[in-house]
């Protein structure tokens, strides 16, 4: 019996299952205006945020974006929300998931006829299909059934370009909390283990395979090895709650780095994105003599969380990832806002007291999510503090260049 294709095991469309928009139960409705430099824009008539900047960072063709966009404007399908184009009920033509889905399927097929020919091009076709799934399956709602499906076909994608590509990957089990989270080491190309090694704290919205370039042109080419383990309540640590002790799994996995032979456990830096700083900047005050350093990007530690103006200023979409993140399937702004005070690092203590641990944050100009006062915050409150500020204009070769500086804080660290 022929082996059956995985995209058509794990997606039924037979089966109704419920649209994004309506998993979390909101009583307030943000008509919110962002242009983020990390997390893309809002559009009026879109209920996700379009993030073009970052996804060609990642690799995808602009042109293919807008190709997909515009299958999913121009579908007559039923929408949840006929003012929002990316709601439309069911996986089929017009859904968000089955759209990117689809684009993705295209460049794995296009993996799998060039494997024997040109493995590198069949490697980067899988990556780009990777990329595709995980677009997919954003922004990762818990009981999004359909993402979780896209989600598995984003990792196995990742998987398989590894295979191909000049960089090893190797999934690690560490017990944490009673039971198993897998994290995934990328292992340089050149360079001897065991490696210097960056622990990854991811944001939110983002699963592992999203950081590859971040390896690949940055972390990679100085021999560094990068360890993503993702945040509670996504991805592989879906099973596990986020609480205010958001780096509660990360320490557990950095207590155990010495039983990783790849990985120097000497020489280690964690690095948070967005809500991953969250859990970085306090494994910098928990264990400081297990970590070099730590970075930010974008940090989300304290104003966020604190400040009920700057959440009823951010989009509905990330409002829901976060009622997501906390379990809450309905929510009001002011539950939010009480939930969220427990999770700013001033709040608790932290930040604001001095921390021996050197840390470097990177701030974008003009960000809601993280304003300057984050990055000031962070590097005030370290016995060694840097900021690296990030123009929004030009953003990709000031993102570049901001990267650049980031690494070679990182690299002097775990020298």
């Amino acid at each position: 019996m022929p082996k059956a294709n995985l995209s058509e095991v794990l997606f039924k469309p037979s089966f109704k299952h419920p649209e994004t928009s309506t998993l979390v139960k909101r009583v307030t409705q943000s008509s919110a205006t962002v242009h983020s430099p990390l997390d893309g824009e809002t559009e009026s008539n879109w209920y996700r945020m379009i993030n073009r900047p970052m996804w060609a960072w990642r690799g995808i063709d602009p042109i293919e974006v807008e190709t997909v966009l515009a299958r999913i404007a121009a579908s007559k399908n039923q929408r949840t929300n006929e003012a929002l184009l990316d709601t439309v009920v069911g996986y089929r033509g017009g859904n968000w998931i089955y759209e990117w889905a689809k684009e993705g399927m295209l460049w794995q097929k296009e993996a799998q006829d060039l494997a024997c020919k040109d493995p590198i091009k069949a490697g980067n076709c899988w990556l780009k299909a990777s990329n595709f799934y995980s677009i997919a399956s954003y922004p990762h709602l818990r009981g999004d059934r359909l993402a979780e499906q896209a989600e598995i076909l984003a990792d196995r994608a990742y998987r398989e370009a590894a295979d191909l590509l000049p960089f090893e990957l190797k999934p690690i089990d560490f017990n944490v909390d009673g039971g198993t989270l897998t994290g995934f080491l990328h292992v340089p190309p050149t360079g001897d283990a065991p490696y210097p090694t960056v622990l990854l704290c991811g944001g939110l919205d983002n699963f592992q395979n999203d950081y590859y370039p971040l390896f690949r042109d940055y972390l990679a080419p100085k021999g560094i090895a990068m360890l993503c383990v993702d945040l509670p309540s996504i991805g592989f640590a879906s099973r596990w709650t986020l609480t205010e002790d958001t780096s509660a799994l990360h320490q557990q996995v950095l207590n155990q780095l010495d039983q990783v032979a790849w990985i120097d456990n000497q020489r280690v830096v964690a690095l948070g994105v967005r809500f991953g700083a969250n859990v970085a900047v306090r494994l910098a005050y928990l264990e400081p003599r297990r970590l070099r350093g730590v970075a930010c990007i974008g940090p989300i530690v304290h104003e966020l969380l604190t400040n009920k103006e700057t959440q009823q200023r951010i989009p509905n979409v990330y409002r829901d990832i976060i009622a997501s993140r906390l379990k809450l399937d309905s929510t009001t702004d002011s539950l939010l806002y009480i939930a969220l005070n427990n999770y700013s690092l001033k709040t608790q203590g932290l930040l604001g007291r001095r921390c021996s641990t050197p840390m470097c944050s990177v701030a974008f100009e003009n960000d809601i999510f993280s304003p300057p006062s984050e990055s000031k915050l962070i590097s005030s409150s370290a016995s060694e503090g840097k900021v690296i500020n990030i123009a929004s204009t030009p953003l990709r070769s000031s993102f570049s260049n901001g990267l650049q500086q980031l690494t070679e804080w990182i690299s002097q660290k775990l020298c």
